[in-house]
């Protein structure tokens, strides 16, 4: 794989990881419309390991927080602000794991990788982000958030496993129905991206175990630098935005993009 490819790869990965316009769903189209060779697993850990790097780096206060709240919780005390945020983590990561390895043992994970999928999802799931934004309460903040939310949020999490639907986009749509405000909704998305990152990254390297080589150690170094910069800066910029703009733009990009591939698919 060429650097332009590796770049391209790195720099969707990390612009969209945390925008709620589906990574997953822009890389699974990027072979399919440029001609472009899939990039395969390898490189999808190193683009989770930067991205992962990125939000670790954003968030640092409530991952040292959750880092130590989750030692006192191994202990079973559950007595200190830090344990309960890393409870609340854990219960919210369950559902997705569970559905993660159902759709991967069935194949339904790469049946569902297709235009026809993506474009519905991309317009149905950006209409009800625009609802959830538009209509959702602002009465509750992150140092609210309970094991009932966590749940609630976990659940639809599970959701995003269909590509087009974004991770970060369902998760904050959740937030944003419980009534937490824009920023805050955002902020436990994606304090709960940490945990569901780790996992897929994971899942993914069990099945790329002993298939990298000395070769692929360069590709792998310049897509985890490329994604972890670009995540950054992404995620930086539209934390910094929420505070004056709504989630409306990265809707109509998503409508937009959603029935450009739908018109792809059926003509």
């Amino acid at each position: 794989m060429t650097t332009f490819n590796l770049l391209l790869i790195a720099l969707i990965q990390g612009l969209t990881e945390f925008l709620p316009v589906s990574s997953s769903g822009h890389l699974i189209l990027l072979p399919s419309l440029t001609g472009l060779a899939d990039q395969g697993q390898i490189i999808d850990v190193a683009a989770h390991l930067g991205t992962l790097a990125a939000v670790v780096l954003y968030f640092s206060s409530d991952v040292r927080l959750a880092l130590v709240g989750t030692l006192r919780l191994l202990r079973g005390k559950i007595d200190t602000k830090g344990a309960f945020l890393a409870l609340c983590l854990l219960i919210a990561t369950i559902p997705v794991i569970i559905v993660g390895l159902i759709l991967k043992l069935t194949g339904l994970s790469e049946a569902m990788r297709g235009i026809t999928v993506i474009g519905w999802a991309m317009i149905i799931f950006g209409v009800l982000l625009y609802w959830a934004d538009q209509t959702g309460a602002t009465e509750k903040t992150t140092e609210r958030w309970s094991l009932k939310d966590a749940f609630k949020m976990g659940l639809w999490q599970a959701v995003a496993l269909i590509p087009g639907t974004s991770r970060s986009g369902i998760t904050i749509t959740a937030g944003r129905m419980l009534g937490y405000t824009r920023t805050d909704a955002a902020r436990l998305a994606m304090l709960m991206s940490i945990p569901t990152i780790i996992a897929s990254g994971a899942l993914l390297s069990l099945d790329v175990i002993g298939t990298a080589d000395a070769s692929v150690l360069r590709d792998i170094g310049i897509v985890v630098a490329m994604s972890f910069v670009a995540a950054l800066c992404a995620l930086t910029l539209m934390m910094r935005l929420l505070k004056s703009v709504s989630f409306t733009p990265y809707v109509i990009y998503r409508i937009g993009l959603g029935v450009i591939l739908l018109w792809i698919a059926y003509t």
